[in-house]
């Protein structure tokens, strides 16, 4: 079937990056519901894989931040992805942090963000996602909310956890976006200590009440140091953790020094951060050594770089911003390449 990002792209990079991002998911649905989504789609290459308790049609999934209130999902579903993760959601619904707040680095292949956890809330995403009827693997990324303090942080999460428990294939405790104030202080050793502590007894009591034991993910920062990236590990494995996710967007500029919006502030993703994401997982996954799977997620932008990832430690994949660059084939080049390691 014929690529048309190709074709769109110079259409959607023309307007600005946030309104670009709703016009293509909207587009994405439209064409879902009409059934041409499905027409168009590439062929990705059945190559399952265990992790977490899951089995996953194949290694390349969606990251969090494309689709925050899971209001997408049969769209995305069209585009050949293993599993999917939506969010980041938090209890309560919050606007995010003023506009502008995304914006395209196209030399490097990155884009910039400062959203800030926007969302409509943990009660819409919930009736979203029944009304999406996506029956593939899902994973949920929750958060805080902004004006929570941090010694309150797990009440958040708690309530989101409970409010997905029935609709998670995986739930990921996001405590490294740096766009709301003071999260990334989460992964200290002793407040990580302590959350995860309080949400890994909620999540056993929901598997007892239930019947149903959730996967716990955690996802972390690129711009942790090799200490940190070890105290994590031990914590992980200590609290009984079922997956990582390495990494989230960073706050460094390495290799978009000079380029227009490289001074906004936010997280970086896309290219330059492939190399920062890599060494962080590499770190991670000696650390562990097999304790639990990771994903790794962070400047893939080809195939190559999907294989990267598995090359330093991960057993899955998530892509964001080289589908801004690359488009829908990107998934089905990577789960190509994947399936072949």
């Amino acid at each position: 079937m014929p690529d048309l990002y190709p074709w769109l792209r110079p259409l959607l990079f023309a307007t600005d990056p946030e309104f670009a991002h709703h016009l293509a998911l909207a587009g994405l649905d439209v064409a879902a519901s009409a059934g041409l989504a499905r027409l168009v789609a590439p062929r990705v290459p059945d190559a399952p894989v265990e992790a977490m308790g899951i089995r996953f049609p194949h290694r390349v999934g969606l990251a969090a931040g494309l689709d925050k209130n899971a209001a997408h999902l049969a769209g995305l579903a069209t585009l050949g992805f293993g599993f999917l993760e939506a969010g980041t959601v938090t209890p309560r619904a919050q606007p995010g942090n003023p506009r502008p707040r995304m914006f395209r680095l196209v030399e490097a292949r990155a884009l910039i963000n400062r959203l800030g956890f926007n969302n409509e809330g943990v009660e819409r995403f919930v009736a979203n996602v029944e009304r999406s009827g996506y029956r593939g693997v899902l994973g949920i990324n929750i958060g805080k909310n902004f004006d929570t303090p941090n010694d309150r942080a797990a009440d958040d999460y708690v309530a989101c956890l409970r409010a997905v428990h029935a609709h998670a294939s995986y739930v990921t405790v996001n405590v490294s976006s740096p766009n709301t104030q003071g999260l990334r202080d989460l992964q200290t050793e002793e407040a990580l200590g302590q959350l995860l502590g309080r949400i890994v007894r909620e999540r056993d009591e929901l598997a007892q009440r239930h019947g149903r034991r959730v996967p716990l993910a955690v996802k972390i920062a690129p711009d942790l140091d090799a200490d940190a990236v070890r105290a994590i590990a031990r914590l992980l494995v200590r609290h009984r953790i079922d997956g990582a996710i390495a990494t989230n967007t960073t706050v460094a500029r390495d290799g978009v020094a000079g380029l227009p919006h490289a001074v906004e502030q936010g997280g970086l993703s896309g290219a330059p951060l492939r190399e920062r994401a890599t060494a962080v997982l590499r770190t991670l996954a000696g650390s562990l050594d097999g304790a639990l799977p990771i994903i790794g997620v962070g400047g893939i932008l080809s195939g190559d770089d999907a294989r990267e990832k598995i090359a330093a430690g991960a057993t899955l994949v998530q892509l964001y911003t080289g589908l801004i660059y690359r488009g829908p084939g990107l998934v089905a080049e990577c789960a190509r390449a994947l399936a072949r390691v």
